[in-house]
């Protein structure tokens, strides 16, 4: 029976009478990490160095982000508001000042995206698997804690445990961990109790009897981490309508989070319930394939339950049920404060609909149900996002050129695997054609790079804003030419002259002449009314941000990929000096703590912002005028 302790110091006593002074620490990544405990371990072994601590993890969370000042005054306060009692992770702190006691190492297989770029620590200490592999390796690293955050609920019965937005690597380790109870190494499960999250049923749900320790006192409770929604691009919706387009009724389908997954969602949602504007963006788009409404539905198996399948179940498109009644099967879970909220106020009955289970069964196809798996998951489309693609169909998810790590593998190989596993299977990459960094503009389309998450064997379907390469059992050659097609257009020719160079496609080829007009102007014009219209917003599921941090937001993402060199952004900065301050500006200017700057760079930043807002109202109001004003010889319809 579980050992409950009411303040963290006690639970981290009874844990190193329990194993010794040597721990092998597993928390879950993401959410699901019992925080409390992991900062009194650490502080223990920061205390006493005669103890040996390795931490294993992935995701971890933290409230401040990485980036530039400006960022770091936009998103603290949003930080504070939304989860500012969540308790800062002290090996986090460590690791990115660089002073972790040499008693203490900590290795994630999974990094917060682009959080830990300047980080030298957590790049040499970063461990590249596949999420399947992880349980297999914290076997061999010789795991013997688990520190994991849990839902408590009691019954007639006695009290049970949810390992709730986490059950994905736990389960995968507990029945090997089990059978070391029977003479083997000793071995903790601790839970830290959060009333926040919501109990999951089924393989989620486990008996006191299988933990022993469980921190539980009122005091200790926090609100959840939870990210608020990203705004979506015109360029997210023009991948995610192409993508909606190749979703097959009564399928199956995965997905990432982020604004992609958002786009995602309400293009099918659009293509379900909003038929006529999804026929219309397709034709404007020139998209073929499955336009009509779901009639069957879609079952869900994610490695990740993202809320926005909440939404696709709301509007009758997850309705396809597994074999267990389930509509979704997911392992893990991490989202904005209404998600967690929908799934606590749903009843038992509802919930159960949505099954969280071990990362073998949503990643994997192997073990004594293989057949069922194989059955559930007909016509699936797995959808996941890349950074680079090259012309031959690799993808470059993780890692830079440079060898630094940016996020990590995770399960993005597991599905593409799948896709390849089973019937009437396909895996979808998603990757902007572009990307705008310290003012330059570069293709994110290549003729190679220097790391692949997905081998080119593997390769299948990738989806840019303009356009779709179906890439499986294609010739290098024709690979390449589609490739090209979906490429943008500043960029088209160097990459045809680079193919021709290595003998890769014939001299005489020619990029159709369709394919030529791969600009974002010319996509902004296509779906520019859609978004006036609002069947295309900003933030299609709603945002916990308020007027002026959504207009804040777009402002900082609009400095970020406007290309021009440093004279150019001056020269932005000084025009600003003679621009009438808008409202607008004004209520983002207080927001960012510029509205009376106290240095020359913060001036000038201030400038900077200004002149963003000023160009952005001046094309909202030539959007308008332009989608107001009928064409001579038309009627206005």
């Amino acid at each position: 029976m579980a050992r409950h302790h009411s303040d963290a110091g006690s639970c981290v006593d009874a844990i190193i009478r329990d194993v010794g002074k040597k721990i092998v620490l597993g928390l879950p990544l993401g959410l699901g990490k019992a925080n409390h405990i992991a900062n009194a371990l650490f502080a223990r072994a920061v205390a006493d160095r005669s103890i040996d601590l390795h931490i294993f993890t992935a995701l971890t969370l933290e409230k401040k982000l990485a980036g530039p000042d400006l960022l770091q005054r936009f998103a603290g306060p949003i930080a504070d508001r939304l989860f500012g009692d969540y308790p800062d992770l002290a090996y986090a702190k460590a690791v990115r000042a660089g002073n972790l006691p040499p008693n203490v190492r900590v290795s994630e297989f999974y990094l917060t995206a682009g959080q830990w770029l300047n980080s030298p620590c957590a790049q040499q200490s970063y461990v590249s698997a596949n999420y399947t592999d992880v349980p297999a390796l914290l076997l061999e690293l010789g795991i013997n804690v688990i520190a994991q955050l849990v839902a408590k609920r009691g019954s007639t019965a006695g009290t049970e445990f949810s390992l709730s937005c986490n059950p994905d690597i736990t389960l995968d380790l507990l029945p090997a961990l089990q059978r070391r109870r029977q003479g083997g190494p000793p071995f903790v499960l601790a839970g830290e109790v959060n009333d926040e999250l919501p109990f999951m049923g089924g393989e989620a749900a486990l008996p006191e009897a299988a933990f022993d320790h469980v921190l539980d006192a009122p005091s200790l409770r926090y609100s959840l981490f939870a990210p608020p929604k990203e705004a979506v691009s015109l360029s997210h919706y023009a991948i995610a309508l192409r993508i909606a387009a190749l979703v097959r009724d009564s399928g199956t389908i995965q997905m990432g989070i982020g604004a992609l997954a958002d786009a995602v969602a309400w293009a099918l949602i659009l293509r379900h319930r909003h038929n006529d504007a999804f026929r219309e963006a397709a034709h404007r788009l020139g998209i073929a394939g499955e336009l009509a409404p779901f009639e069957h539905g879609l079952y869900g198996v994610s490695e990740m339950f993202v809320d926005v399948f909440l939404d696709l179940y709301r509007e009758g498109i997850l309705r396809r049920r597994a074999k267990d009644g389930a509509l979704l099967h997911a392992a893990f879970f991490l989202g904005p404060k209404a998600f967690y909220r929908r799934l606590r106020e749903m009843d038992g009955a509802e919930r159960a609909n949505f099954r969280m289970m071990p990362i073998s069964f949503t990643n994997g196809l192997s073990g004594p149900d293989a057949a069922d798996r194989r059955a559930m998951r007909r016509n699936a489309t797995f959808i996941n996002e890349g950074m680079i693609a090259t012309l031959l169909g690799e993808i470059a998810s993780d890692t830079r050129d440079d060898a630094i790590v940016v996020s990590g593998v995770g399960g993005q190989y597991n599905f593409v695997a799948q896709a390849h596993m089973l019937e009437d299977a396909r895996s979808i990459i998603a990757v902007n054609a572009t990307r705008t960094a310290r003012g330059k503009t570069s293709s994110n389309i290549r003729l190679s790079a220097n790391h692949a998450t997905v081998p080119r064997h593997l390769r299948d379907i990738v989806v840019s804003e303009y356009g779709v390469a179906d890439l499986r059992g294609k010739s290098d050659r024709d690979c390449i030419a589609a490739m090209i097609a979906i490429a943008d257009s500043s960029f088209q020719r160097r990459l045809l002259d680079a193919a021709r160079s290595a003998g890769k496609i014939e001299h005489g080829f020619e990029i159709p002449a369709q394919c030529r007009r791969n600009r974002p102007d010319e996509l902004e014009a296509l779906l520019a009314p859609l978004a006036q219209s609002g069947r295309l917003p900003a933030y299609p599921f709603g945002t916990d941000l308020d007027d002026i941090e959504r207009n804040v937001a777009a402002v900082l993402q609009g400095l970020k990929t406007t290309p021009g060199g440093h004279l150019l952004v001056l020269s932005r900065a000084v025009r600003g000096l003679f621009l009438t301050r808008s409202k607008a500006a004004q209520s983002a200017l207080e927001r960012l703590g510029l509205e009376r700057p106290k240095s020359l760079r913060d001036m000038l930043t201030a400038k900077l912002v200004e002149w963003h807002i000023h160009r952005s109202e001046s094309s909202r109001k030539a959007n308008r005028h332009r989608l107001e004003a009928p064409a001579a010889g038309t009627e206005r319809t």
